[in-house]
């Protein structure tokens, strides 16, 4: 330390043979500086003589013996820490403390390394990876089964449904028709192809019809309207030598009275009551 002044400048005594600080061009005994001037420790409270290593961190001071992990005692001189609360820690003790455990290894997940997030758990990105083929997941499409997760393609190969119209895996949702899966938008009427999932359909030689179809196809035709007999909803319907009539269709053909469940006679293609068949 160099100055021109001989004597202290605070408590005016020689400073010719002793330490002395200088501050602003101003020489200082050593005692009288570290009265005027050094820190106080954080940790001990002790002032930070001018002689010791004085360690800063956003404004509080601390000597260097005494910069150390508030769990652990061990020095941070000179190695990463990190300050929780104003408490200052090791990165080891910090992450024992606050740091996410990973859901699979429970290991912590060390500050600085990257995370991997999923229905509120975390893992190491090493850690999450699909349980049968390992790969990591990432930030893949992934489908979770027992608590395990699988990439797409494993889950398919290992648990899913194949659906019996198109051969593709059933991920989600389906529709069973015989005993056998289908997607819901494969699921359709064999004659229009509309989608029958949650509609009313007949089903014929294992093929399901939309019920318009159906009658379109193979329902009979009343002898009378000519329009297709589908019995749905418990309609009644008369057959009387392979000849079917809606139940309100089958009249009388001149005089109109129903004949469901009446005594008729036939004539050609009509039937009659019996009054207005004898006449």
């Amino acid at each position: 330390m160099t100055s021109n002044q001989t004597d202290c400048r605070y408590c005016l005594q020689s400073l010719r043979g002793r330490k002395y600080a200088v501050r602003e061009d101003n020489a200082y005994c050593v005692t009288c500086y570290d009265n005027l001037f050094a820190n106080p420790c954080e940790e001990c409270k002790q002032p930070i003589e001018c002689d010791s290593k004085d360690l800063a961190y956003k404004g509080r001071h601390w000597h260097e013996r005494c910069f150390t992990c508030a769990k652990c005692s061990c020095s941070l001189v000179e190695k990463p820490f990190a300050a929780k609360d104003e408490v200052l820690l090791c990165t080891e003790c910090y992450s024992d403390e606050y740091s996410s455990k990973c859901f699979h290894c429970q290991r912590t997940i060390m500050p600085g390394s990257r995370k991997m997030e999923f229905k509120g758990s975390s893992w190491h990105e090493s850690c999450f990876v699909c349980q049968y083929c390992q790969q990591p997941l990432g930030t893949k499409p992934l489908i979770t089964k027992d608590n395990k997760n699988y990439c797409v393609s494993c889950f398919e190969k290992q648990f899913a449904h194949h659906c019996y119209s198109c051969k593709k895996a059933i991920t989600s949702g389906g529709v069973a028709y015989h005993d056998q899966p289908w997607h819901k938008e494969c699921f359709v009427c064999a004659g229009c192809k509309t989608q029958l999932a949650g509609q009313r359909f007949i089903s014929k030689d294992e093929c399901p019809y939309c019920v318009d179809c159906f009658s379109k196809l193979y329902a009979k035709k009343c002898a009378s309207c000519k329009k297709p007999i589908t019995a749905l909803g418990g309609a009644k319907f008369i057959s009387f030598e392979e000849r079917q009539w809606h139940g309100e269709c089958f009249n009388c053909a001149r005089c109109s009275v129903s004949l469901v469940g009446q005594g008729f006679l036939t004539r050609q293609d009509d039937v009659f009551c019996n009054e207005c068949g004898s006449a």
